[in-house]
């Protein structure tokens, strides 16, 4: 499987001058979860590490090679990005969307094969989106799109899951389904790499865990050592209370 790795890397974030480089490697199997207040540069940092946008300094590689020399088809056979929020810019079904994980593996004009529809399907399955494979996209709630999104995805087989916001617009029972699903992806190989509001899905879910400040600063390391009270209050700006549930801490705010 696949390796991204940031050398020196301080994402161009504008109104902020400066910023702790940041140098790291997301290896196969584990699973990343990225925390910070709203404006700290979560969504920049996972766009820059897709290539989506350039840095203010550094060097983003996938597999040893910098993404500056990787095709955009290369790079898409390798990792995955789900956004936030998307636009749906054309009228397509469900399965129509989904099979579009496919394309980074057709020749131009090539169209999708029975092992491409296969794919497509075990995606909608293991997302609970069968029923809904006939459905426009642009009638869906903002919970089926996001799911959608993420089936989109998976029907890639990406080496690399980049994941902005997972579960939003998700309701609990699906939440959990989304982040056992990135779970299974990580114990098959993948490296996955999240965005996340919800500190306890952070606990529960993510083996290492990227504290990004408001001003630049930023830490990383193993969750136990990065999801204590005295850096996660001082990284929101909010007293928090933790408990124990099966040997995973829960935060709530006081």
């Amino acid at each position: 499987m696949s390796v991204l790795e940031a050398r020196e890397l301080v994402v161009d974030i504008p109104g902020r001058q400066g910023g702790d480089p940041l140098t790291v490697r997301i290896l196969p199997g584990q699973r990343w979860g990225v925390l910070g207040p709203n404006g700290a540069g979560k969504t920049s940092l996972l766009h820059t590490l897709a290539g989506l946008r350039p840095p203010r300094s550094g060097t983003v590689l996938v597999d040893g090679e910098p993404l500056a020399v990787l095709r955009r088809r290369t790079l898409a056979q390798t990792l995955a990005v789900v956004f936030q929020e998307r636009q749906d810019s054309f009228p397509a079904t469900v399965l129509e969307t989904v099979l579009i994980g496919r394309h980074p593996f057709l020749s131009p004009w090539q169209r999708e094969g029975a092992d491409d529809v296969r794919l497509a399907h075990q995606a909608l399955d293991a997302l609970s989106l069968s029923t809904l494979k006939d459905r426009l996209v642009s009638t869906l709630s903002g919970g089926e799109r996001q799911r959608v999104a993420i089936a989109t995805a998976l029907t890639q087989q990406p080496g690399i899951w980049l994941a902005d916001e997972p579960t939003n617009h998700l309701d609990l029972h699906h939440q959990v389904a989304v982040m056992e699903l990135l779970h299974q992806q990580a114990e098959a190989g993948a490296g996955v790499f999240l965005c996340l509001h919800d500190l306890n899905l952070a606990a529960r879910w993510c083996d290492h865990i990227l504290l990004l400040y408001p001003d630049g600063e930023l830490c990383f390391g193993p969750a136990d050592t990065m999801l204590v009270p005295e850096a996660l209050e001082r990284l929101y700006d909010q007293s928090l209370s933790v408990v124990t549930v099966n040997g995973k801490p829960v935060f709530v705010p006081t």
